[in-house]
């Protein structure tokens, strides 16, 4: 078995002042692949510190996390387009809306998201969405950008039937955490049922939620993630090393990289 976790923060303490043994239970687990994602200028800037590092089948994505927008500049923003040419940063990311917490104003938000699809757009590079009870504001602006955006996937997805409905129809990549393992995600586990194999990809978000039977592990890990990928396989009723086969097909596809 050997998956790739698609949405990892390793630069974020305490992952980070640990990475070498982090990875090194990572690859032992059977996950040998990892994405770091940005989230602002600072973290944007320590993803490229990371990957620079040369760790095989390690890569990153830039973005500004909507949480961030209110304190986004045009420097920012400048800054972000530069360090996502850099060769080993896949993807523009983690962006989109969060109107469950609004730390930004929504039309901040919303100004900031549009701004780095069109970084997304110009550079020819797949996209992040992170979207919490913003569905309808995300499809919305995602809709101006049609044909424009390599592809995008949907990340840390715990959408209802319909909004599932939705997202698959618009040829979007959908990508599940290890909460599809906890005992009253009922939701998430009827859209993995609904999502098809070849547009679903696997993260853990670390380090938040761990899976269950970890989940009492405060600082989840990439390592964890194979307990997410089992429950997958599970619910879709499919051969486990079949499943992430596919997955990391779909991951190579998706970034347009190929992880060993």
């Amino acid at each position: 078995m050997e998956l790739i976790d698609t949405h990892a923060h390793l630069t974020f303490e305490p992952l980070e002042a640990d990475i070498e043994a982090v990875l090194e239970r990572s690859r032992k687990a059977g996950v040998t692949g990892w994405v770091t994602v940005g989230t602002d200028a600072k973290q944007n800037e320590k993803v490229v510190r990371l990957i620079e590092n040369n760790i095989e089948n390690l890569y990153g994505t830039v973005g500004i996390h909507p949480h961030y927008a209110k304190d986004t500049t045009d420097v920012d923003i400048v800054q972000l387009r530069q360090l996502a040419k850099h060769e080993k940063i896949v993807a523009i990311g983690e962006t989109g809306l969060d109107f469950h917490y609004n730390f930004s104003k929504q039309q901040a938000q919303e100004e900031l998201f549009r701004a780095e699809l069109e970084i997304a757009s110009e550079l020819d590079m797949p996209v992040v969405v992170h979207s919490r009870e913003a569905f309808e504001e995300t499809m919305t602006i995602l809709d101006e950008f049609t044909g424009k955006i390599k592809n995008i996937v949907l990340h840390c997805w715990g959408g209802n039937s319909e909004q599932t409905r939705i997202a698959i129809e618009k040829g979007y990549y959908i990508s599940f955490t290890g909460v599809i393992t906890f005992k009253n995600a009922d939701q998430a586990r009827q859209a993995v049922q609904m999502v098809p194999l070849d547009r679903l990809m696997l993260e853990t978000d670390c380090p938040y939620m761990s899976p269950e039977p970890v989940r009492k592990q405060k600082v989840n890990e990439p390592a964890l993630m194979v307990h997410t990928a089992r429950k997958i396989a599970e619910v879709k009723e499919v051969d486990l090393e079949d499943f992430t086969g596919v997955v990391k097909k779909n991951t190579k596809i998706f970034f347009g990289i190929d992880f060993s």
